[in-house]
């Protein structure tokens, strides 16, 4: 499972990390294309891993994150072109106009709420992504529970339909959190964990290997064959229980912040 986030030329600096030039984009799908695996949406790994439905041989899921301006155009035709299907997290207070409650997320260029349904016209899936894009894991139980809630309600309202798929703001998620999510009505929700997704993997803890702008075409290549990164489920490591731990201290001191 893929992670992208802007695809862009001259992005913000905060998000250039994780942002691919539209050239770039192209040759990675291409790349995917060519690999013999098959695009489906997180709803049909969720409904294999819920013990639902069944998987081409060799699946492969496209996701996108918060919302940025190119999804909705270039980025869904380029994907559309390939007749990939992906799926789009969404953070509501993040996108123009009509999100509400603000967002944790610094200044870029945002696609509109109401272009939600354009992505659907595209081929694309809708999931929550939360309102503020919030570290969830270090929230009280009721901010928890207005994030999972609220963004979803946002979503359903300008789709018609239900929306039961959640990815993690920055992946961060615990046992409380996933609980959280499920409590909300999803019926999954995917991490980041930089690790190949697999039959066996948690539905509420799906991981994903995020694109970075030093990535190439051979990593994805080599993703594509099954190697290059560690496979899912697996516990946790100690450092990233110490880094939890760390923000949930940092977060009860200043107040919810944006990760980076």
């Amino acid at each position: 499972m893929l992670l992208y986030h802007a695809v862009m030329d001259d992005p913000p600096e905060w998000i250039a990390e994780f942002t691919v030039s539209p050239g770039e984009f192209a040759a990675q799908l291409d790349a995917v294309a060519a690999s013999g695996r098959t695009p489906v949406p997180v709803s049909a790994l969720a409904a294999h891993l819920l013990g639902r439905g069944t998987l081409p041989d060799r699946p492969v899921v496209l996701t996108f994150d918060d919302g940025f301006a190119d999804l909705p155009g270039p980025t869904a035709e380029a994907l559309a072109g390939r007749s990939m299907p992906a799926t789009a997290y969404l953070t509501t207070g993040a996108l123009a106009r009509s999100g509400k409650g603000g967002s944790l997320l610094p200044p870029a260029p945002m696609m509109c709420l109401e272009q939600a349904p354009l992505l659907e016209q595209y081929g694309m899936e809708v999931g929550g992504h939360t309102v503020t894009h919030a570290q969830l894991d270090t929230l009280p139980a009721a901010a928890l529970r207005t994030e999972l809630v609220d963004s979803r309600e946002a979503l359903e309202d300008v789709l018609g339909h239900e929306v039961v798929h959640l990815a993690y703001p920055h992946g961060y998620n615990s046992a409380r959190v996933r609980r959280a999510a499920r409590d909300a009505g999803y019926e999954s929700a995917v991490a980041v964990r930089h690790a190949l997704s697999s039959d066996r993997d948690e539905p509420y803890r799906i991981a994903r290997l995020i694109l970075r702008r030093s990535h190439t075409v051979r990593d994805v290549e080599r993703w594509m064959a099954g190697e290059g990164a560690r496979t899912a489920p697996f516990r946790d490591a100690p450092p990233t229980v110490g880094w939890r731990w760390y923000r949930r201290a940092r977060a009860a001191a200043r107040g919810p912040v944006f990760a980076g």
